[in-house]
């Protein structure tokens, strides 16, 4: 085995990489069935370049009955029919790795359809190969024990068997850390090691096509009864130096929500998102987004944010992955309200323009570039429910159907934008102040300058954490400011040397007896070079 300074590198690539999160039904549609597709994710290639983009993560899609948006596999190693095939999937990865953009597909790692094979060998009465594939009490009476919930009478198999999330999603047999009952087995247990086998296969499946690496859907959760995570390290520190020894350059993201224990599992990097750890819920989500969340966010343009709080959590966590791995900070994600919901695009200017020029790997949502709009009320679509709003098609183009469909006459996914002044892309590139291109630029600023790279340093320069405006410099030579209130602010910074504006709006830096002041007018954000 390799030793932990080996494990714990992160690809060179990983430090200046622009992810952009793809939900592939909502993308663009090819073939004119309403429904996105890998081929018209091939077709926008050239856009995400122009764009900046150097890393995709695509969520699921492989062979599903689709009650959980994909999440719920029938066939790891197939591309569902609607998608394409896996031949489409080799266009779209040579296709990509010759713009230079990377892929990382979404791994489920922890559970699987009730339609998949191996669960319909698993749930027969009698023993086979899959009998411990997934996790079986011997009492079809249990609905659920201190940790997880048990549907029973679904097979002849006379117990009852955990899910993950929906009913519908059986857990997989990854073992029990501190087994307690005579159903639940350790995680040397040739059931769970079987169940760790196969994940490795799959992975191996898509790592031979040419994929450059996976974000692990819930990755904290493959081993149960594990409360300080002991065993579900050593799992993914097994498979992180199977991949180290046989892959190049690949990496894995961690869907964990806690950084600190994600990345000595041996991930490259971990999401802050609205679970897990505190932090990104005081940075960006509010009770806009969240009615259970009392506290405005920073990013809000009353001004009644406290960045203390993120900042508190944000830097214990910082502290003990650096050098060794990354946190991430997403624009939005498929399982919460975009960011635009509540915010115009100047607060969106100033909120992105923190979000990439932060010491993290930052991933753009799609859509978040020209500010879709969540949708409120839409019907539930494969197990969405209040989140579908947040995976409506992209907004290409002003047409019938926003550009998202080769067919002016298909049903799309889900219903676009009803608005008569949704944003889009073609509005945005012809505007040369619109977000989109204060998007363009912040993105080329973070893959060329050295100072913004994920694992550059970073100097709170603001005199206070819990007000406005925040001022920061990254590396020796970047130094940036955001207001997102609505107030204007002054602030002095200590002795610097000359400084020109690379980016600035409603922002003055002078210098006035011997030191810099900062002056920040109502959502306004300044990148400076200082030499």
């Amino acid at each position: 085995m390799r030793n932990a300074a080996t494990l714990m590198t992160t690809p060179a690539w990983l430090n200046c990489a622009v992810f952009y999160q793809i939900y592939p039904q909502s993308f663009y549609d090819s073939n004119g069935d309403g429904i996105g597709d890998l081929a018209g994710i091939e077709t926008k290639l050239d856009y995400l370049t122009e764009l900046g983009i150097n890393a995709l993560w695509i969520n699921p899609c492989f062979e599903s009955p689709f009650k959980d948006a994909g999440y719920d596999v029938t066939d790891h190693c197939r591309v569902a029919p609607r998608y394409g095939t896996n031949e489409s999937m080799k266009v779209l990865i040579d296709a990509a790795h010759a713009r230079d953009i990377r892929i990382c597909l979404d791994l489920v790692a922890g559970h699987t359809s009730d339609q998949h094979p191996w669960f319909l060998a698993s749930q027969r009465d009698e023993a086979n190969e899959f009998s411990d594939r997934y996790i079986w009490t011997r009492n079809p009476w249990v609905t659920r024990d201190e940790q997880m919930n048990f549907i029973s009478g679904n097979a002849d198999r006379a117990g009852s068997y955990a899910v993950n999330f929906f009913a519908h999603q059986p857990a997989l047999n990854y073992g029990y850390g501190e087994p307690a009952r005579s159903y639940q087995q350790g995680v040397d247990a040739a059931g769970p090691r079987a169940t760790c086998a196969a994940l490795m296969a799959v992975m191996k499946f898509w790592l031979d096509l040419g994929v450059d690496g996976f974000r692990v859907d819930m990755a904290a959760s493959l081993v149960k009864r594990d409360p300080a995570a002991v065993a579900i390290r050593e799992l993914w520190r097994e498979i992180r130096v199977w991949l180290d020894a046989n892959y190049d350059e690949r990496v894995l993201i961690a869907e964990w929500g806690n950084p600190e224990r994600a990345i000595d599992a041996g991930f490259h990097a971990d999401f802050m998102l609205h679970v897990g750890v505190p932090g990104y819920d005081h940075l960006v989500l509010g009770p806009t987004t969240f009615p259970k969340r009392a506290a405005l966010p920073y990013f809000d343009s009353r001004g009644a944010g406290d960045f203390e709080r993120f900042w508190r959590a944000f830097d214990f966590q910082h502290r003990r992955v650096a050098g060794r791995g990354l946190i991430s900070l997403a624009t939005g994600s498929h399982d919460f309200s975009r960011a635009r919901h509540g915010r115009s695009d100047d607060d969106l200017k100033v909120l992105y323009t923190f979000l990439f020029t932060w010491p993290q790997l930052p991933v753009l949502y799609y859509g978040d570039e020209i500010g879709m709009y969540y949708l409120e009320g839409l019907p539930s679509k494969e197990g969405g429910y209040e989140r579908t709003g947040s995976r409506t098609p992209m907004q290409w183009d002003d047409s019938v159907l926003g550009g998202f469909s080769t067919s002016a006459s298909a049903t799309p996914y889900l219903p676009l934008d009803p608005a008569a002044e949704r944003p889009t892309v073609a509005a945005q590139r012809a505007d040369r102040a619109s977000l989109w291109h204060h998007v363009e630029r912040l993105i080329y600023l973070r893959v060329t300058e050295t100072d913004l790279s994920a694992d550059s340093p970073l100097e709170i320069l603001s005199e206070a954490t819990n007000g406005y405006p925040l001022v920061y410099r990254r590396g020796a030579a970047l130094v940036v400011a955001v207001n997102p209130s609505e107030a204007t602010h002054t602030v002095s910074l200590p002795p610097m040397g000359d400084a020109a504006p690379v980016l600035e709006q409603r922002c003055h830096l002078s210098h006035r007896a011997g030191r810099w002041q900062l002056r920040v007018g109502p959502r306004g954000y300044g990148v400076y070079t200082v030499r």
